[in-house]
């Protein structure tokens, strides 16, 4: 078993060993020495969470930059690319709305009126935070656009201004395709390289996520026990029940209205695929097979499995968007935080963008929720609330994050008009 493939179990285990701290030496215990466990757990917790945030603004920038401007370089910007990216940012924006739905209707974050954040061990929310929030309305639609402009990038970055960062990343990279040769390639090697670099410190980070998980898990069942798992629980049923409808109802849809194709023969086909990317956690490490499968399963032509396939795994974030939606909600209403229409608005279009960002390796999302909770102004120690079953549900995200790919490229094909598709 390679260390990609155990991590999810390393995790796992780091939460039943988090559990089973909290409950040994709950909040107030202390040690031979007077050493207090509650103040190792939670420095373990808020060191993991503070690396987490350490790599967000770099990783952003290089990913996107590099992202752009390589899709512009070496595809160019015509036909082909026009209906993959709108079929990605429409189905990714579906998937946001589907999340969006569900867990205003469900409210996991709240049981019998309460916000769990306190029986979670979550302080109350900060006051200049409901303050800051109340009273957006429809107008602020306009102050949301104009700040999606930032006066200076690098400020708007240090501040941790995400959708006016995410925004000119975007600019930025599209000004590098219009560059000369040898000035597009000084730029897009840099920004490569950095994006290399950046992953390689991101994936350094992940690999401390059982002992931060550890940490952050024991910490909360050490303050409430086991109050937090039916909150928790919920939260897991909402995201997974986003995923379940998206996958099997709007995106089939999509494949039977728009390319006129059986979604169920496709599926078939797709099925060693989406397991490989259930297990892996990763659309990246997928990518070879999803590609094998598209093309000589499903037939659809090399011309369009090798652009639409690998610009999918870069920047169609199906399932993360979906997640990061539901869970920036959560994390809002266990505090507490009712977040009115344009508060929501704002976390469906930083989710859009940021999904865009999200690297396809494993845990990725978990760096890209940290943006939306920022842009939001929600603390990002909410992520504590939802870091024990996250790998569950990033196996599930991951597998519809390629399904999406796959449905995209045979739709995309038959508008090609490539008639041997599924047949």
């Amino acid at each position: 078993m390679t260390r990609k493939n155990s991590l999810h179990w390393q995790i796992l285990l780091a939460l039943l060993l988090g559990v089973g701290a909290g409950l040994i030496w709950p909040r107030g215990a202390t040690l031979p020495g007077g050493l207090e466990p509650y103040s190792v757990f939670d420095f373990l917790g808020t060191l993991f969470l503070r690396a987490l945030k350490m790599v967000i603004v770099p990783l952003l920038a290089g990913s996107i930059i590099s992202g752009v401007a390589g899709v512009g370089a070496q595809r160019g910007l015509g036909r082909l690319f026009s209906k993959t990216f709108g079929w990605y940012v429409t189905t990714s924006l579906m998937a946001i709305l589907v999340g969006l739905l569900l867990v205003n209707i469900i409210h996991p974050g709240v049981i019998d009126g309460v916000p769990v954040g306190e029986r979670m061990g979550l302080g109350e929310a900060p006051p200049e935070l409901a303050a800051k929030l109340e009273g957006r309305g429809v107008g602020d639609i306009v102050g949301i656009v104009q700040r999606m402009v930032p006066d200076n990038p690098v400020a708007a970055a240090a501040e941790g201004q995400m959708l006016p960062l995410i925004f000119f990343c975007v600019i930025f990279g599209l000004a590098i395709t219009t560059l000369s040769e040898e000035r597009r390639k000084n730029q897009l090697g840099f920004w490569e390289s950095l994006f290399a670099t950046m992953m390689k410190i991101t994936g350094w980070v992940i690999a401390t996520a059982p002992v931060g998980i550890f940490g952050l898990m024991a910490k909360t069942t050490a303050t409430s026990g086991f109050e937090a798992f039916a909150p928790l629980a919920l939260y897991g049923v909402t995201v997974l029940g986003a995923l379940l409808i998206h996958s099997t109802i709007f995106l089939p849809l999509l494949v039977r209205i728009v390319g006129n194709l059986p979604p169920h023969r496709h599926a078939r086909v797709m099925a060693p695929a989406l397991l490989t990317a259930f297990s892996t956690r990763s659309s990246s490490a997928t990518l070879p097979l999803t590609m094998d499968r598209i093309e000589n399963g499903a037939g659809v032509s090399n011309r369009v499995t090798s652009f639409v396939l690998p610009l999918g795994a870069t920047i169609n974030m199906d399932g993360t968007a979906l997640y990061e939606c539901v869970a920036a909600m959560f994390i809002a209403q266990a505090y507490g935080v009712e977040l009115g229409f344009m508060s929501q608005v704002l976390v469906v279009m930083t989710a859009l963008l940021a999904s865009i960002g999200a690297a396809g390796i494993p845990a990725a999302g978990l760096v890209m929720i940290s943006v939306i909770l920022q842009a939001v102004g929600l603390p990002l120690e909410g992520l504590a609330l939802i870091l024990a079953i996250d790998p569950i549900l990033d196996m599930c995200r991951t597998a519809v994050n390629v399904w999406s790919d796959s449905c995209g490229a045979v739709v995309i094909a038959r508008t090609e008009g490539e008639s041997d598709v599924l047949t």
